[in-house]
């Protein structure tokens, strides 16, 4: 551990991971250390399934659940957009050479007590059950606008200046309340209505980012990786390593060495590495976080499909804010023994919020009621933890804590904020060269 690098990586957490990745990818001499003996930190795939059993303070069940070494559970499962971020991110670094994905079946949303397909072509929202006839014409036209838009030539604005609030454009259509939901929830995948007063272009960006993610693949905008997370940080590990990176498990980190007020390496209390950049997650550097609030999340056991989904072997179900009367969504995702996380007939579903009341477990329970019979199940609350500056004076950067959603978009949006803050330029996407990730069985 005794020796000089650029960059000090603290933490195998998929954030820390990715950025590893791309530090080392563009030259940097990266150190790679986790306190844990397992990559993944926070957002680690647990086997046998007695781990998780284990991790959650449970007696170990065996064999109950068929065969324990065929489960693979995701602490904070998320979905990969099909368009998005991640998989960008996942091209441009070469890590899709470590993994394989399956499309999701179905992307649905909560309304009056029932959940929906979402429609997010003009076949499917002219045959959804979700709007009446003269909504639906309105629906296409909105998504019509919203694929022909491009700030660049007001000739496509269609009268819409593009600084007008998301609730104006809504507004300009005709749409009503309940598909405004739907779509600014389940389509554009904001977490509150915060973004009603904000810009309009916020909302059509995300809207097209949902039907391009859609149209990759057909059955909905979302991957999910065969054997689940754990494979995205170790396909990071890996790169960092053919890029002259240095990885260690199971390493005690000591302290933080500091002089002048800037970071100037890492002490496991008998060796120093020294480096001028840290990236760590808020446990690695409690001193520099705030708590924001907390997730509330329960993993659960099936042994069948969701209703209502027409068995699909993997969904994701969002309960936008409104439809129980909340601040924040609900988010309910579910993936089976076809993408080898469980054993065959078994299904794993997790239900996570952002935590509004004292008693964090009832606010689940919309979710829980979509699920059905459950065999087992595991809750957790988790603080939310963001830094309390941007690192740049210290050059201490710190990731923020994984939020409720069930899907990668926020998660990325902080990892290229921090590459923006520790190299000073932008991540640039163009040179992402436009290809598919492969999805099996596709």
């Amino acid at each position: 551990m005794d020796d000089t690098y650029d960059v000090i990586v603290m933490g195998t957490g998929l954030k820390e991971c990715i950025l590893s990745g791309m530090l080392s990818v563009s030259g940097k001499k990266v150190l790679h250390l986790d306190r844990n003996a397992y990559y993944g930190g926070e957002s680690a795939s647990l086997t046998p399934l007695d781990q998780v059993y284990q991790h959650f303070g449970k007696p170990v069940v065996g064999d109950k659940y068929g065969r324990g070494r065929d489960w693979n559970v995701d602490l904070i499962p998320k979905f990969l957009m099909a368009n998005g971020q991640l998989v960008k991110l996942l091209i441009h670094t070469g890590v899709t050479r470590y993994l394989e994905f399956k499309s999701v079946d179905g992307s649905y949303v909560y309304k009056g007590g029932k959940i929906y397909k979402v429609p997010a072509d003009e076949k499917e929202a002219l045959a959804s059950s979700l709007m009446g006839i003269f909504e639906k014409r309105r629906f296409k036209n909105f998504l019509q606008f919203v694929q022909d838009f491009d700030i660049n030539d007001p000739k496509t604005w269609k009268g819409v200046e593009p600084t007008v609030p998301a609730k104006q454009l809504y507004e300009k259509f005709g749409l009503d309340a309940n598909t405004q939901d739907f779509t600014g929830h389940a389509l554009a995948l904001f977490r509150n209505d915060k973004y009603m007063s904000e810009p309009c272009t916020q909302l059509v960006k995300k809207c097209r980012l949902y039907s391009d993610s859609l149209a990759r693949y057909g059955k909905s905008p979302y991957l999910y990786p065969l054997y689940g997370l754990g494979e995205l940080p170790q396909g990071f590990a890996r790169l960092s390593a053919i890029y002259g990176g240095t990885y260690m498990l199971d390493k005690p980190i000591d302290h933080i060495v500091m002089e002048d007020g800037h970071v100037v390496g890492v002490s496991d209390g008998k060796d120093t590495a020294k480096c001028s950049i840290v990236v760590c997650d808020p446990t690695y550097s409690k001193d520099r976080c705030r708590k924001v609030g907390q997730v509330v999340r329960a993993i659960c056991i099936l042994n069948h499909p969701i209703e209502n989904t027409k068995d699909a072997q993997s969904v994701q179900i969002i309960i936008p804010q409104n439809q129980v009367n909340r601040n924040d969504d609900i988010y309910v995702c579910m993936v089976s023994s076809a993408h080898n996380v469980c054993a065959k007939n078994y299904y794993l579903a997790i239900v996570a919020t952002t935590v509004e009341t004292n008693n964090p477990e009832a606010e689940l329970q919309p979710g829980l009621d979509l699920l059905g019979p459950i065999e087992e199940k595991f809750v957790s609350v988790v603080d939310l933890f963001v830094p309390s500056d941007d690192g740049k004076e210290s050059k201490i950067f710190i990731s923020k804590s994984y939020d409720a959603t069930t899907h990668f978009e926020t998660t990325c949006d902080d990892v290229l904020d921090i590459f923006k803050r520790i190299t000073g330029e932008d991540f640039d996407f163009s040179k992402v060269k436009h290809t598919d990730v492969e999805a099996v069985g596709e």
